[in-house]
């Protein structure tokens, strides 16, 4: 057991989690917080990150939630230098910022033709630009120090082709080429201490997604339902179903592992419909 542990453990790490104050991210900090880990949690709504400390629960010490947009490369310089004057290092980013929007959603009667470009490039550069942004800013100091694990968030929306959702779909797939690519050039000019990964979660129900998937009585919609026959589990994902995932990504337990991307989806990335 000792062993085990040995492996798995984040203790004396500090972790920082864009898009901290989401579902996705607070249930992982969590697991990161048992594991031993400290925590800093980025986000633009001051009031949900006081939520999401309050439902952490931290010993003293081990969080912090700050107030930061990852597309303002000058706020994230700030908080660079506030987390390192905090906690001395940095040794894990979390990239969980980004979602889509309403605008970026096709309705069921439009077509790619109604597009809206503004909002498009709205949802590409959240979810692209805000992960590229705090991987260069966090990600110096891991070079520096010649250790770190950066995890991003893809989705299945990368590599199948989803309907409506055009923006977050073409950002994600960057995501992970960006995640591939980072991997080598972190590993070749910086050494092999510095591991690069994703996360591509399947289905999970958050606040962003619930009124696409999920009726108001909490029946699933027509995309619901679509989800469900094309996902082996039958059923969406629980968030607490991600934290062994990232534990493993961000521990030595996968120190020679990079450039991975790994599917929690209860199969619906191997499915063919036939």
């Amino acid at each position: 057991m000792e062993y085990i542990e040995s492996l798995f453990h984040l203790r004396n790490r500090v972790a920082i989690f864009t898009g901290g104050s989401g579902v996705l991210a607070r249930e992982i900090a969590q697991g990161f917080i048992k594991a031993g880990a400290s925590v800093v949690l980025l986000g633009t709504n001051e009031a949900r990150l006081d939520d999401a400390l309050r439902e952490l629960a931290p010993p003293s010490g081990r969080a912090l939630g700050i107030v930061c947009d990852v597309l303002d490369e000058s706020r994230l310089r700030q908080v660079h230098r506030q987390v390192l004057e905090e906690f001395s290092a940095i040794d894990v980013l979390i990239n969980a910022a980004g979602g889509n929007t309403p605008g970026g959603t096709l309705r069921p009667d439009q077509s790619v033709f109604d597009l809206d470009i503004g909002e498009f490039r709205q949802v590409a550069d959240l979810n692209f630009l805000g992960t590229v942004l705090p991987t260069l800013v966090f990600g110096k100091s891991m070079a520096e120090k010649g250790s770190g694990s950066i995890i991003n968030m893809s989705s299945m929306a990368a590599r199948r082709a989803i309907s409506r959702v055009a923006g977050y779909s073409a950002a994600k797939a960057a995501v992970e080429n960006f995640t591939r690519w980072m991997a080598v050039e972190m590993a070749e000019k910086f050494g092999s201490g510095i591991r690069v990964n994703a996360i591509a979660p399947g289905f999970f129900l958050t606040e962003q997604n619930r009124t696409l998937l999920t009726n108001p009585d909490g029946s699933l919609t027509e995309r619901g339902q679509s989800i469900v026959r094309m996902t082996p589990f039958k059923r969406f994902g629980e968030p607490s179903e991600l934290v062994g995932t990232a534990l493993w990504l961000a521990s030595d337990a996968s120190r020679f592992v990079t450039g991975a991307v790994i599917p929690v989806d209860g199969g619906f990335s191997v499915q063919s419909g036939v």
